[in-house]
């Protein structure tokens, strides 16, 4: 059986009609940058994010850069963030000459551990950039608070979040700036790149639509530099023909990691609180998990890795090289070991494959071959093959 990570052509077909008329209705009015699909898209994105203001801009990546550059944060500030992220989340720090100041993570959630970010603030502080992970939340309260204390500029990582929810309210709407990304294989995915800023800020909501266009306003006048920001119509139309069919999208995600917990559960590999077990399952913390990734902790990650694509089955590596020890940040002087949760997460995590369409024969056999593989190297008192066959049946 192939059961590949990420597979878009199986939702494509189930909105292929949508999809096409709303970029047949593009191109019939030739309005490709900004212009009135990229508002619509502005409000539905809004209004689903329970936030004020939504920005269009060009990419996830983009949006945290405009962000940034629209509090004039650069050369002498420093921005706290975590380590184990997506690079775009520090290169967009580093860009911009700011200096990235990490914080380790929570080993429950893999966000930033909020208990260590106080620690972190100096004179020179300027940003908190959380990052809600695998599609769960950080824990913004606590966030929120060691900002108010210091009077901080938020910042949400929320591009593997969107539609994520805090105590009731959604990713993005909390912090001062929420950035969302429509990246493909993200759970609300365009046809290519585009991103969205979103604020309850008017003031800033303006500043963001300035910058998003080289800072001009009006057209040819620079009162400040922006850069090319913007996102295409095109993109913006295919989110908004995707955007209805999103929560129903993400109760599939949330039906098969429920799923994944039981069969799991039900083989005996799953890690309990005395530690035995083999697979270290995810932690749903707050009240809205949306499984942009369905992430286990194993031993031997990379062999398991190897053995599960040997039958068929797609996993990715998110994180292999936290940020700390990437190379380009050499300078910042963190050596390996300054971050242990990250480096161990690093190290023992693996994404296996959650989208919607994913059929219960799939999701019963990658775990299957999962059992499979430790079963084969476990000792006689482990679970047997053919015993977590018959689990799996039940």
């Amino acid at each position: 059986m192939l059961v590949p990570l990420l597979d878009l052509k199986a939702q494509y077909a189930t909105i292929k009609a949508e999809v096409h008329a709303a970029i047949a209705e593009v191109m019939e009015s030739q309005h490709f940058i900004l212009g009135p699909k990229v508002e619509e898209c502005e409000k539905a994105i809004a209004y689903y994010s329970g936030s004020s203001y939504a920005i269009g801009v060009s990419s996830g990546s983009d949006a945290l850069l405009a962000c940034l550059m629209a509090e004039n944060i650069g050369p002498g500030d420093e921005v706290i963030t975590t380590p184990y992220t997506f690079f775009a989340t520090v290169g967009a720090i580093a860009r911009l000459g700011a200096t990235p100041v990490f914080v380790d993570i929570d080993p429950l959630t893999y966000n930033i551990d909020v208990s260590q970010i106080s620690s972190k603030v100096t004179s020179r502080t300027r940003a908190i950039i959380p990052v809600h992970l695998y599609g769960q939340m950080a824990d913004m309260e606590a966030v929120m608070a060691v900002a108010e204390k210091y009077g901080l500029v938020v910042i949400e990582d929320a591009a593997q979040a969107i539609g994520a929810e805090y105590k009731g309210r959604r990713a993005g709407s909390i912090g001062n700036y929420g950035c969302f990304s429509f990246f493909p294989s993200k759970n609300l995915g365009a046809a290519g790149d585009g991103g969205m800023v979103v604020t309850n800020d008017a003031q800033r909501a303006e500043r963001l639509k300035c910058l998003r266009g080289h800072g001009s306003k009006p057209k040819y006048h620079h009162k400040i530099v922006g850069g090319n920001f913007r996102l295409d119509a095109i993109q913006a139309a295919i989110v908004s023909a995707k955007l209805p069919h999103l929560d129903k999208w993400t109760a599939a995600r949330q039906r098969n990691a429920k799923m994944y917990d039981k069969l799991f559960s039900g083989a005996g590999v799953a890690m309990n609180a005395s530690g035995s077990g083999h697979v270290g399952l995810p932690r749903v913390v707050m009240n809205r998990h949306i499984f942009n990734q369905y992430v286990i902790r194993v031993s031997r990650r990379d062999e398991l890795q190897a053995a599960l694509k040997k039958r068929g089955i797609g996993t990715e590596v998110y994180y292999p090289v936290p940020m700390h020890v990437q190379e380009c940040f050499a300078y910042l002087g963190k050596k390996a070991g300054s971050f242990p949760e990250s480096e161990r997460a690093a190290r023992e995590t693996l994404a296996l494959p959650i989208y919607p369409e994913l059929s219960e024969a799939q999701l019963c056999y990658v775990v299957e071959c999962v059992c499979d593989f430790f079963a084969a190297g476990a000792s006689s008192n482990q679970t047997a093959p053919e015993a977590v066959g018959s689990q799996l049946k039940r």
